[in-house]
């Protein structure tokens, strides 16, 4: 679907987009607000969730919990809308920077994905290494929006 990576001088300093997809066919994505400047979320696409995030203007992940294509948002409303994307220089991750108006793009109802810290210091037991949640409130009820969807969080 995209220009076939040929030597390594073309996918650094070229202009053509060829990226690299793993063994699974995806390519990580970190996605950022672009008010904030936080860190939303870390989600995968494929070589198809790619072409419709360039192509739509809204981010579509590959679900691997559910394995298909996942529109941010289907579901709650919360649209990722891109306002820029871009790729790491060996072509094999991908920074998208997303408006999400007053949403959310935490399926757990934080803002972020990443609403807890992990404390740096001496570790005493790696077992009881207690995080500080940065995110105090939640923007919506899970339970509410997302109703009888599974969650897509394995144990």
């Amino acid at each position: 679907m995209f220009k076939k990576r040929e030597n390594v001088t073309e996918v650094e300093e070229g202009k053509y987009l060829s990226p690299k997809f793993n063994e699974k066919g995806l390519i990580p994505v970190i996605t950022m607000d672009v008010k904030t400047k936080e860190i939303l979320m870390h989600g995968y696409m494929n070589d198809e969730a790619l072409k419709k995030t360039i192509e739509t203007k809204e981010v579509h992940y590959w679900s691997r919990s559910k394995n298909k294509i996942w529109h941010k948002g289907e579901i709650s409303g919360f649209r990722q809308k891109v306002i820029e994307m871009r790729i790491d220089d060996d072509q094999d991750a991908v920074w998208v920077t997303v408006d999400i108006g007053d949403g959310s793009s935490c399926h757990v109802g934080y803002l972020s994905c990443f609403y807890r810290n992990i404390p740096l210091g001496k570790i005493n037991d790696s077992q009881k290494i207690e995080m500080n949640f940065k995110e105090k409130k939640k923007i919506f009820d899970p339970k509410k929006i997302y109703k009888d969807e599974p969650n897509p969080t394995k144990i």
